[in-house]
């Protein structure tokens, strides 16, 4: 999440893998995506037009990634997915790189809202 996204719109795409070196080869090899390491728990990668992260940071969640808004006010993002029924399960917290927050949506699918403010 290193560039700064358009507000309100689908920013990153944030897989949670056992093992980044395999997704990377993985990836890289199928469709040529490129990559940028952030540490030993975090990936960047590119396929060209959209970015999108792998991380080991927390348990691997079959049935797919972590869709990531972007937002330019956190917390009136917070208030508008709240208004509008969704719930928050993991509050606030900061990152290299700004700040985020994961709600679920009324049919119970987690996403995530960030922003670099």
């Amino acid at each position: 999440m290193g560039t700064r996204g358009q507000d309100r719109q689908i920013d990153n795409i944030e897989f949670n893998v056992s093992d980044i070196a395999r997704s990377k080869a993985f990836y890289g090899a199928a469709f040529g995506w490129t990559f940028t390491d952030y540490g030993p728990a975090y990936c960047e990668f590119t396929d060209g037009r959209l970015t999108g992260g792998f991380t080991t940071g927390e348990a691997v969640r079959p049935g797919g990634p972590l869709v990531i808004l972007y937002a330019d006010d956190l917390a009136l993002a917070q208030r508008g997915v709240e208004a509008a029924g969704g719930t928050v399960v993991r509050a606030v917290f900061s990152f290299p790189g700004g700040r985020r927050f994961h709600f679920r949506d009324p049919d119970g699918y987690e996403l995530a809202v960030w922003s670099a403010a």
